[in-house]
């Protein structure tokens, strides 16, 4: 039976992501390891697709282009609120606060600049437009 990962196959991994700096964003290299079912949804499409054809016992660093991974940033994510809305809050830039979506759940917005007036919250996930490097130690491809 063939142990490269491709559709149908589960595989457990070691993983780390890093922006190209080095720093790294999430990593279970120094906890238990993952598995996932290819196309379960709990792996982002690029970042499986990233994995096709390894095989068990691979060790690599892959590269993850921003629109493989958490898209590019929209420019319609950053919506303008009244500053009265945000009374009494100490206001500075690159501060996340939480709102309540639509549906009620938790929405992360960031602060990105702010005057007497307005404030402009950007809703754009964190790693939006970031390249990404996706170090991945393949332990079990089924």
């Amino acid at each position: 039976m063939s142990k490269l990962i491709g559709p149908g196959k589960t595989v457990t991994l070691h993983f780390a992501i890093k922006l190209e700096d080095g720093q790294i964003i999430d990593s279970n290299f120094d906890k238990e390891p993952a598995t996932f079912a290819v196309g379960d949804g709990n792996l982002l499409e690029g970042f499986e697709k990233a994995l096709f054809g390894l095989e068990e016992g691979a060790k690599q660093t892959l590269k993850i282009l921003p629109e493989n991974g958490f898209g590019m940033p929209n420019p319609s994510n950053i919506q303008n609120v009244p500053r009265a809305q945000f009374e009494g809050m100490e206001l500075e830039q690159g501060l996340v606060i939480s709102f309540a979506d639509a549906g009620n759940g938790e929405l992360p917005g960031v602060i990105s600049e702010f005057d007497d007036k307005m404030v402009a919250v950007d809703f754009n996930h964190p790693l939006a437009g970031k390249q990404l490097d996706f170090e991945v130690e393949i332990l079990n491809v089924s």
